[in-house]
């Protein structure tokens, strides 16, 4: 691991803190609701729109390789279709006031609008200033898009280039590790911190034999069981790459700093643990299935 002054994992802590209230607009009927206006009601093009809007205009392929875990299938169903629909800007400007909406919604007004967020705004795009391009498509696209001045907002513009930039990352990892989209599914879930097989193939556009397939492949390698858990050989993988991630996405945090991270984890921390109360997130996407 590279030379750190950070609290062990500290970095992937405060991560997680901060990218479930990113997260929160794409299962918010808020984020349904704008889409639906501009003309993308249907779930998965909105969600395809919505995250890939900052790259431009791309085709089907583009959204295949940086998302890496949908069915190219589903992916060429809607793109590039949803430009024909509505433009990038129509999705961007959508997107943004669904997070506004989204967030009153989960955490309220009082804490929207609190000297507390203003900080943590602060914090997660200090955060942000560490980031590099390279290697890093959803990253850089989102790296360009003007900071919204309301601290809430701007608090989510940095969540959104936090939890990018990981993402990338986390996708080179996953390559190394010959996992390809649908067999990192399969073994994140054999994890046990993973999504539900069900809501993975529903939402991904895969199939039950997809799933099963990619299983036996990872069975064959020793990586999971017969009951579908991670062997021991799986679990080190699996610990393997979210370390190398931890590496690859230290820069932020580290320009940070020690209190900043601890601070914005602490603050995030809470208002996820509120969101997720509030019903931020679908009961079936985590646990058995």
């Amino acid at each position: 691991m590279t030379s750190t002054t950070l609290p062990a994992r500290a970095g992937r802590h405060c991560y997680q803190a901060v990218n479930p209230l990113h997260s929160t607009v794409y299962f918010s009927p808020d984020y349904t609701r704008e889409l639906t206006a501009i003309g993308l009601a249907d779930r998965p093009a909105a969600y395809f729109a919505g995250r890939a809007a900052a790259m431009g205009r791309v085709g089907p392929g583009v959204v295949t390789a940086t998302f890496y875990n949908f069915g190219p299938e589903l992916v060429a169903r809607h793109v590039p279709g949803i430009w024909e629909i509505a433009s990038p800007e129509a999705v961007l400007a959508a997107r943004l006031r669904s997070a506004d909406a989204t967030l009153r919604r989960l955490l309220g007004d009082d804490v929207v609008t609190s000297p507390e967020m203003a900080e943590a705004a602060e914090l997660a795009l200090r955060a942000a200033e560490g980031c590099r391009p390279g290697g890093r498509p959803l990253y850089a696209a989102h790296a360009e898009l003007p900071v919204p001045e309301e601290p809430h907002l701007a608090f989510w513009h940095a969540a959104t280039l936090l939890r990018e930039h990981r993402g990338d990352g986390h996708v080179a990892m996953l390559l190394a590790a010959g996992l390809d989209p649908v067999e990192a599914l399969v073994s994140h879930t054999a994890s046990g911190k993973g999504m539900t097989p069900d809501f993975a193939v529903a939402t991904r556009g895969l199939t039950r034999a997809d799933w099963d397939a990619a299983e036996e492949r990872l069975r064959e390698r020793g990586l999971v069981t017969a009951e579908g858990g991670l062997t021991a050989a799986g679990t080190e993988l699996r610990e393997h790459i979210e370390e190398e991630t931890d590496r690859l996405d230290l820069a932020p945090y580290e320009h940070l700093g020690a209190a900043g991270v601890a601070r914005l984890t602490e603050l995030a921390g809470g208002w996820t643990r509120t969101a997720v109360e509030a019903g931020a997130f679908p009961p079936a996407l985590f646990g058995k299935g």
